[in-house]
Order: structure tokens, then C-alpha cells, then sequence
């Protein structure tokens, strides 16, 4: 397996293009706005910078981590000698029909298509293609560079071989990766993310401030994050997504998502890349101000 394509710049998927490309892999990173595609690759060399400075790489490394790296906008030309590619847009169920369909097309006939869904059924992304036994989930987790786990999730058609390729790539790739089966939120948002929506109704229900619900995680349950600082930066929209996604799957109420929740949602206040959460980030990314709504 020598080329990899990318299919989003956002921040899982320069994530995902950075690791790859460190680890050897010509990648081709696609986005069709060339916005994205730069401040994607921008934020790829500031993340390579902050490796040099803490010595864990060298400028040689750097240069040839980019050097890895060529950005299209035009899907088709980008994954045309893709032998893996992994998709990485929004979490939204009908683009990423739209993309497998166009990506099952497009891509040579040996071509395994993964996603980087957090949430939605690998068997209903398959099933638009005519691959089905060559598509899967590769789940990474935010920051890519950083973070070990990768969770590989089987659809209902995805093959023995299939899957043993992507897990030995992954380890490959400096990762661990674990193997699940097919169902809303898999494993880690099947956990997380009632945490994260039980700790947004205990706010909605003046139980605690965001603050104190944040320190009694963070102190008394060893998180390195406190939930409503967690779920700013993964992104309140994000959250709602998966949270609505696990809802229509098992039609369960414990997963509905908070009031608060989808109210802060259509306001547009979805955390750090808004600039507003729980926590105001106007002057900062760390969460260190509450948002003026919960002071």
C-alpha cells in the first residue's frame, strides 16, 4: 500500500493526512475548497513545528512529512491510484452516501474505501457501492497525531482480509487498533457521549455551574477534561449528530439528545471553532472563561 487519499482537510482529516504522510505514505489530500485544503496543510506544518520544538522530530522529518502531502480539489483525479482511501467529511449520513457512491466510481476496482465516521452504520455506507466486502470504518480519534486508538469497525459485508489489512496498517501507523462490530456510536460514543449529554442536562437542570461539573470530573474521576470543555472541543454540533444518530438507531431516550444541547446548536454557539460554548474562546482556546450565558 503506497498512496492514501484523504478525503477532507478539516481537522480530523489533516490529522489523519499527517499521520500518514509521517509515517511514510504518499497522500493525497482532497477537499473541493481550496480554503480548507490550505488552512488543513497550514495547520499541518504548525503541528509538525510544535513535534521540532519538543524534539520528537527533526527538520529533515518535517520536510518530508510535507513533501508526502499534495492537495487536490478535484475527487476523481486525487484517489485515481489510491490504493486505500478514507473518507473524513462531516458527519452528515446523505454526503457521505453521496461521496462512496462517487468514490466507488471513481476509485480503481482494488481500492479499499474506509470511513472515518464516529457513528453511522458502515453496512449503509457499503451498501451505495459495489464493494462492499472493501469498505470499513477507521475511526480516529481527535488529535489524530497524538491520540493511539483507532477503532475498526466491520460492516456486515466487510471481508476477513479487508479488515486484517487495515489492522495491521494501523499498527503500522504507530496506532492501536481495536476491532468492533457494527452498531450506532460503535464503542467509544456508545459510552462518551451520554456522559457528555448527561453532563449538559445536569447544567440545564441547575444542578452545578459548567465549571464545577467540569473540576468534579476532571478531580474526583481522573479526567484529563472536563465533559462541557470535551464536548466545545469536539464540537456541540458534532455531539448533537452522534447523539441523534444513536437515537434513531435504538430508539432509546437515554440518548436524546439535552435541550440545551440542540438550542446551543441552532444558536451556532458549538464550541471552539465557534468561538463559544460552554466556554468563550474569543480570546483563547483553552477553556479558561466561562461563556457570559452560564457566568
Amino acid at each position: 500500500m503506497k498512496n492514501v487519499a484523504v478525503i477532507g482537510a478539516g481537522t480530523m482529516g489533516n490529522g489523519i493526512a499527517h499521520t500518514f504522510a509521517q509515517s511514510g505514505y504518499k497522500v493525497q489530500l482532497i477537499d473541493i475548497n481550496e480554503d480548507s485544503l490550505k488552512r488543513g496543510m497550514a495547520t499541518i506544518t504548525k503541528n509538525l513545528d510544535r513535534m521540532v520544538a519538543k524534539e520528537k522530530i527533526s527538520e529533515a522529518d518535517k520536510a518530508e512529512t510535507l513533501s508526502n502531502i499534495t492537495t487536490y480539489t478535484n475527487v476523481n483525479e486525487g484517489v485515481e491510484y489510491a490504493s486505500l482511501v478514507v473518507e473524513a467529511a462531516t458527519e452528515n449520513i446523505d454526503l457521505k452516501l453521496k461521496i462512496f457512491k462517487q468514490l466507488d466510481e471513481a476509485c480503481p476496482d482494488d481500492t479499499i474505501l474506509a470511513t472515518n465516521t464516529s457513528s453511522i452504520s458502515i453496512t449503509q455506507i457499503a451498501a451505495v457501492t459495489s464493494r462492499p466486502e472493501m469498505v470499513i470504518g477507521m475511526h480516529f480519534m481527535n488529535p489524530v497525531p497524538i491520540m493511539k486508538l483507532v477503532e475498526i469497525i466491520r460492516g456486515y459485508n466487510t471481508s476477513d482480509d479487508v479488515t486484517n489489512t487495515i489492522m495491521e496498517l494501523s499498527k503500522k501507523l504507530g496506532k492501536t487498533p481495536t476491532e468492533v462490530n457494527d452498531y450506532p456510536g460503535f464503542v467509544a460514543n456508545r459510552i462518551l457521549m451520554p456522559m457528555l449529554n448527561e453532563s449538559i442536562e445536569t447544567l440545564y437542570n441547575g444542578v452545578a455551574g459548567v465549571q464545577e461539573i467540569d473540576t468534579v470530573m476532571k478531580l474526583g474521576m481522573a479526567h484529563p477534561m472536563g465533559p462541557l470543555q470535551l464536548s466545545d472541543f469536539i464540537g456541540l454540533d458534532v455531539c448533537l449528530s452522534i447523539l441523534n444518530v444513536m437515537y434513531d438507531g435504538f430508539k432509546n431516550p437515554k440518548y436524546a439528545p439535552c435541550p440545551l444541547l440542540v438550542n446551543m446548536v441552532r444558536a451556532g454557539k458549538l464550541g471552539v471553532k465557534s468561538g463559544e460554548g460552554f466556554y468563550d474562546y474569543s480570546e483563547s482556546r483553552k477553556a479558561e472563561k466561562v461563556a457570559k450565558q452560564f457566568a
